[in-house]
């Protein structure tokens, strides 16, 4: 068995290993999501917690980890006699990104079900982690039907498994910690609130520290067992302290004057719903247990709010995350009771580290884990980079767009954009199953077996089914795209009045794009060539802030713009060949840029058309005088064009272009 890293020479991460240890005294608290670049040790952390669980009673040969002295009485291996039980370390289950529902929440075997009466169930990771941690990494690469199931089933404390009326339900409580990087994607702020808390990581910045780190790691690769042995004795303090917290929870007060801070809070801070209560109240309580005290003081709502607060307070993937420490000062002391203490910003709870974690010797100062990059400016925006005519023009107010689709139908990741054929949606047919059986079709199933029962021997009521006689439900949902935006920010389009709208064009359909699981990508050009800003990735927030710093001005190489994103477009192709592109090309039409710069435009756009990739001309032009040189670009594209009015959903003029298209198809 490979030797974990210890938990208490972690280097550092106060902050994140304050929060996994508070999960560890009380599950209740809800899980935590780790926030961070990588090689920052949030793998390492949350599998060195693991070792320090206090060791769990199962009922001997139960696969569901029953609690002898409290059985699940719907447990499907029970009922369990009374008796027999083994101790064994707490598990720890790790959730593949690339796992199926089945293997998350188990398989119920459906064909047994329907021809013996049997109900076989293979339990899922779900089960596995039972009474002990569900560790997801990378979770905002998970699909998000998986993610739902996932944080259901830890919010019930239970999993449900239904398919075509035969169900089965079993306990599933664990700490949920989900870690991931914020640049392959955000989670939807819906899911988002579900993590109890969440902790901000980033590498340190002082050299002292970075050396300690290296040693360790290096010392640990050598001789994995030895290094262990060393902190043997920090671990055993770590793991009597978890215990002891444990025992004493169920005696911390939380008084009304902590309470009252715990409402002014996240009323202060506007947060959605009373889950971030419930959750600054579990986490206070539980940090008073960690201090060996019996009642929750202002610093222990302080902290609380630090872990609880800052992801609630998202309400789109382009909010930067953090809480204005200033503000929660003012809000805690303003609603101080007589049964709590002053909060002193300073001083965290009692513990080791100061942070309620466990830090090796010789550990310095944690680095900067704001959350925002040493060259961000005001308000956390990067400063504009490269030079250009004009400096850059900040976006206007995003708004809700029309839903631009790819035609046809797909099979690429589950989204919310084009129809394709998914896992999840609504049936539209049968076929005989590829392997495992996984949406059984009754009715399909039903017609295939009834005109063999009289062969089969059946002449009273009841139907006897074959394997053969199985169909597998055929489903319709949604798929993401990429969606790859061209923008022109050249001189033609570089009046800033209109360069603004354009930004909150393109800010607006970013966000779109998150909402429906896009992946997107960012050409644009401008001068003498065209630069791809961003390379297709999950994360528009990053493609957000490389808008914000775009520059404007100079030439309109319009065919080097469309040529750039061709090559993205082929490249990506070759990565993943299943998710189909949707271009949205932002420009008035103009080209400038180079020799015969309207002739080679148009070749480049006929590139597009003769691949058959569904595109979109957004038409900036403005004035009482218009050329209508986008529309006749979306003409050589093979696509459509849409005016920036025409782009919102609430749009008048979008509404009567539709209107009159669906009339003209009609007839």
């Amino acid at each position: 068995m490979t030797t974990p890293f210890p938990f208490t020479a972690v280097v550092g991460q106060d902050d994140l290993r304050l929060a996994l240890l508070l999960n560890a005294v009380s599950p209740a608290v809800g899980g935590v999501l780790v926030r961070g670049e990588k090689g920052t040790a949030k793998s390492t952390a949350v599998r060195a917690l693991s070792a320090l669980m206090p060791e769990v009673d199962v009922v001997s040969e139960c696969r569901f980890s029953c609690d002898p002295g409290a059985p699940d009485p719907g447990c499907p291996d029970g009922p369990h006699e009374p008796g027999a039980f083994v101790s064994r370390p707490a598990r720890m289950v790790e959730l593949p990104v690339g796992a199926s529902e089945d293997r998350l929440v188990g398989a119920l075997d459906i064909e047994r079900a329907l021809s013996e009466g049997v109900k076989a169930f293979e339990p899922g990771l779900l089960a596995d982690a039972h009474r002990g941690i569900l560790y997801v990494d990378e979770v905002n690469l998970l699909h998000d039907h998986l993610v739902d199931l996932l944080l259901d089933a830890a919010a019930m404390g239970a999993s449900y498994v239904e398919r075509e009326g035969v169900s089965v339900r079993h306990a599933a409580r664990f700490l949920l910690v989900g870690t991931m990087n914020p640049e392959e994607g955000e989670l939807r702020p819906q899911l988002l609130d579900r993590f109890g808390l969440t902790v901000e990581v980033a590498a340190s910045r002082e050299p002292d520290q970075r050396v300690e780190v290296v040693k360790r790691r290096l010392a640990y690769d050598a001789d994995p067992a030895a290094f262990a042995a060393r902190w043997a004795d920090e671990e055993a303090d770590v793991r009597a302290r978890i215990a002891a917290a444990r025992e004493l929870l169920p005696s911390v007060r939380l008084g009304d004057g902590a309470l009252r801070q715990i409402a002014a809070t996240c009323a202060a801070f506007e947060v959605d719903g009373m889950r971030a209560d419930i959750v600054m109240a579990r986490t206070a309580t539980a940090l008073a247990a960690w201090a060996g005290r019996t009642d929750v003081l202002a610093e222990d709502v302080r902290q609380a709010a630090l872990l609880a607060l800052p992801h609630r307070r998202r309400r789109n993937p382009f909010d930067a995350p953090g809480l204005d420490e200033d503000k929660l000062d003012e809000t805690l002391e303003e609603f101080s009771g007589d049964d709590d203490q002053d909060p002193d910003p300073d001083q965290g709870p009692d513990g080791p580290g100061g942070g309620g974690g466990q830090p090796g010797p010789d550990e310095g100062p944690q680095g900067d884990d704001t959350g925002v990059p040493p060259e961000a400016g005001e308000n956390g925006q990067p400063q504009p980079s490269g030079a250009g005519e004009q400096s850059a023009v900040r976006a206007a107010e995003p708004f809700r767009t029309k839903v631009l689709s790819v035609p046809g139908l797909g099979e690429g990741a589950a989204g919310r954009r084009s129809r394709a054929r998914t896992e999840h949606g609504r049936t539209t047919g049968a076929r005989r199953p590829r392997g495992a059986l996984t949406k059984l079709h009754l009715a399909a199933t039903v017609q295939a077996a009834a005109p063999h029962q009289r062969a089969r021997g059946r002449s009273g009521p009841g139907l006897v089914v074959r394997r053969d006689d199985l169909r597998q439900a055929t489903r319709e949902g949604r798929e993401g795209n990429l969606v790859l935006f061209v923008v022109d920010a050249s001189g033609s389009m570089a009046a800033r009045q209109r360069m603004s709208a354009v930004k909150g064009a393109v800010l607006s359909l970013l966000l779109d794009a998150y909402q429906r699981r896009d992946k997107v990508g960012l050409v644009t050009f401008r001068g003498s060539d065209a630069d791809v800003a961003l390379p297709p990735t999950s994360s528009v927030d990053a493609a957000a802030a490389r808008l914000e710093s775009l520059p404007t001005g100079g030439r309109t190489p319009l065919a080097a713009g469309l040529l750039r994103a061709h090559d993205v477009l082929r490249v990506e192709r070759l990565r993943d060949p299943a998710r189909r592109p949707l271009v949205v090309v932002v420009t008035d039409g103009r080209a400038t840029g180079g020799p015969e710069p309207v002739a080679l435009a148009g070749r480049a756009a006929r590139l597009f058309a003769a691949e058959g990739v569904a595109s979109v001309v957004v038409d900036c032009e403005s004035g009482p005088v218009r050329l209508g040189l986008a529309g006749q670009l979306a003409g050589e594209l093979g696509g459509t064009a849409v005016t920036l009015d025409e782009l919102r959903a609430d749009s008048i003029a979008g509404l009567v272009r539709d209107v009159q298209g669906t009339t003209r198809r009609a007839a």
